[in-house]
């Protein structure tokens, strides 16, 4: 996978960092293919995010996951790929990252990381 897809992502001044407060980005679109069928692989990913010093740009954030839409790579290693970049980007206090990948052959398949800053 090519490592330049975090390059997209854009991040901007938290106006409010000795404050705890979550947000929470729903993306209900996400698409990626199966490196075993090259069949779409379709999904919901929920980030929910208490920021330190930064936040993430919402339409970087969307064009950063739209460049997974060719990219055969299995649901377990993309959803922790996303989480390692986005916490590489932003640097957050703590990161939830849900994916909620739609049935294929009856199965559906929800894999949740999860990143918290050590003190």
């Amino acid at each position: 996978m090519s490592t330049s897809f975090s390059d997209i992502l854009e991040i901007f001044d938290n106006q409010y960092p000795s404050r705890d407060y979550t947000v929470e980005i729903v993306c209900p679109e996400f698409t990626s293919v199966c490196p075993k069928t090259g069949q779409p692989d379709f999904g919901t990913l929920t980030f929910r995010y208490i920021p330190d010093q930064k936040c993430v740009e919402l339409k970087s954030l969307k064009l950063y996951l739209q460049q997974f839409r060719n990219e055969g790579i299995f649901y377990e290693n993309v959803t922790n790929r996303i989480l390692d970049d986005l916490v590489a980007a932003i640097s957050p206090r703590h990161l939830q990252l849900t994916a909620a990948f739609s049935a294929r052959g009856g199965i559906t398949t929800t894999i949740t990381a999860t990143f918290t800053k050590p003190l």
